[in-house]
């Protein structure tokens, strides 16, 4: 009896909704992209304005037997990948991987990804969307990762102005980053826009 009572507590805190499932780390590999739905004021404004419900991605690496994400929030820095899972909506993520990873993400490549990765830790995340190395934001961060290192480019540029800048949420964030001084030009590189990818391919979803 008591052992069955054991068990019904140990599956309730397995899969309960706040703590949600673990992650199988036994699919992952280092330089996996993770996708997840943020929470933040600025996560309705790119919901709208990309028309996604992506508004925040990392990239996996290992450090010991821990799989880790690399992201660009306030600052750069290395989060344990269940807290990760945890800040997004619902628990809800998509991991994505690279075709032919195994023979472009060598061991050399993918250490020379982490060493890179790790000069950026501390670094200001950047509000503004720029497309210079002062600061940088989640997304420009693995793209610039993947290009420097092997060459691909993880989703197509935009510019600020093809997106649907129309609703209030985002207008209201524009003049509050911006003031009237927009810069509709700017390259961006959004999370639906690498989402979308034709170099990633789908490995686990929940």
């Amino acid at each position: 009896m008591i052992s069955k009572i054991l068990f019904i507590l140990l599956f309730c805190l397995t899969t309960h909704p706040i703590l949600g499932k673990e992650i199988d780390t036994s699919k992952l590999k280092e330089g996996d992209i993770i996708f997840h739905e943020s929470k933040s004021e600025q996560a309705t404004a790119i919901k709208l304005a990309t028309n996604s419900r992506y508004t925040h991605v990392g990239i996996i690496f290992k450090y010991g037997d821990k799989f880790k994400v690399l992201e660009a929030i306030e600052p750069v820095k290395l989060t344990d990948l269940h807290s990760f899972i945890l800040r997004g909506k619902n628990l809800h993520y998509v991991i994505k991987r690279i075709h032919h990873s195994n023979k472009i993400l060598t061991p050399i490549v993918i250490q020379q990804m982490k060493d890179y990765g790790n000069s950026l830790l501390g670094k200001h995340y950047d509000l503004y969307f720029e497309w210079s190395n002062d600061r940088i934001y989640c997304t420009e961060l693995i793209w610039k990762l993947y290009e420097k290192f092997t060459g691909l480019k993880i989703g197509d540029l935009k510019t600020l102005k093809e997106f649907d800048l129309s609703s209030k949420p985002v207008q209201n964030l524009m003049k509050k980053r911006y003031g009237n001084q927009i810069p509709y030009f700017e390259p961006v590189i959004s999370p639906i826009d690498m989402f979308h990818s034709k170099e990633l391919k789908t490995v686990i979803e929940n």
